[in-house]
């Protein structure tokens, strides 16, 4: 076995290893992943994509990629082959933590190349596919931090439920008065921008992904959101915004994205800070499960980070359940 680098490759070389990988996604999160796996494998052929794979017997095994973005690094991807007679789309049989030798090595290399990057103060990375624990030991090794986060996924087919606080009273409605909720348009990028950055100012989640810290970072994320596939096909009709009435102005945000036919999934959803508590969020929630019923919508997926308690409970509230859990990853620069 030995490690190249992915642009010695081509697509032919990586096609069986992507098809692998987009029936695992199928299987794991309800995900069409053939649009993004056709766009790795064209940055493959224009030998753009920095990152590794591993050749046995003249095949590829497994591969990682990232990305440069400025002064940070983002690990995109990590996949290796199932192993011997595992089902389609599966592996033979959950791993570890420290028995994933093949992942190890690839994200030892991948690791390695980044934090010797000239210019390089910062690495992200979230790996959906692979479950909490099972790939720490080369981001721990390396002095990274990390998070856990949940995918969460709800029905569709089933009736809203009857949202109740812990108290148990039922939310007034007479908070949303004030609020208006419409869908998101084109002219909505600088304000959801201000909205995203005011929400997320001190929160944990700025930890993980530093987009959030400010307007720029927060209309990349957009952008990213909006104009490429990586999270499914942005659905610009079950997206919403929350405007106040009396300013005018944008205060809350839902982005939702179609992760298959039949599967949303929340890629954002957030409330500024003086308007949290009031209902706002779920009102987005349920517009956005309201308008993808319209279109047989099966179910809608979301991550959201564990130690954001109040985020999980009322997601647990509106219904969604935990599918599984895995690992977010940060490392800095020291000084």
């Amino acid at each position: 076995m030995e490690i190249l680098d992915l642009r010695h490759l081509n697509s032919t070389d990586l096609r069986p290893l992507m098809e692998s990988e987009t029936r695992r996604w199928a299987q794991r999160m309800a995900w069409d992943y053939t649009t993004s796996a056709e766009m790795v494998l064209r940055y493959v052929d224009a030998k753009i994509l920095p990152g590794y794979a591993a050749m046995e017997g003249g095949r590829a095994s497994g591969y990682a990629f990232f990305v440069y973005e400025g002064s940070k690094g983002v690990i995109g991807d990590l996949f290796v082959a199932p192993g011997p007679g595992a089902a389609p789309g599966t592996s033979a049989k959950p791993k570890k933590p420290g028995e994933n030798g093949l992942e190890e090595k690839l994200l030892t290399h991948v690791i390695e190349t980044l934090q010797q990057s000239p210019g390089v103060s910062r690495i992200e990375a979230q790996l959906l596919l692979h479950d909490e624990g099972s790939i720490v030991r080369p981001f721990m090794q390396n002095g990274f931090r990390r998070w856990t986060r949940l995918f969460m996924m709800k029905s569709l087919a089933e009736a809203a439920p009857r949202v109740v606080r812990t108290n148990g009273t039922v939310p007034a409605a007479a908070s949303l008065v004030n609020v208006e909720i419409r869908k998101w348009t084109e002219q909505d990028f600088q304000p959801s921008a201000g909205v995203i950055t005011a929400s997320y100012r001190g929160h944990l989640d700025a930890e993980i992904n530093d987009q959030y810290r400010g307007i720029a970072g927060s209309l990349r994320f957009l952008n990213n959101i909006v104009r490429f596939p990586g999270c499914g096909q942005f659905d610009p009709e079950s997206s919403l915004v929350a405007i106040d009435r009396v300013t005018q102005t944008q205060i809350g945000l839902l982005l939702c994205s179609r992760v298959r036919s039949d599967v949303g999934h929340v890629t954002q959803v957030c409330v500024i800070p003086e308007h949290q508590g009031k209902g706002i969020g779920r009102a987005l929630i349920a517009g956005c499960c309201r308008h993808l019923r319209k279109k047989k919508i099966s179910a809608l997926s979301l991550t959201v980070t564990s130690g954001n308690s109040s985020a999980v409970a009322l997601y647990d509230r509106l219904g969604f359940k935990v599918e599984h859990k895995f690992d977010a990853f940060v490392w800095e620069q020291a000084g």
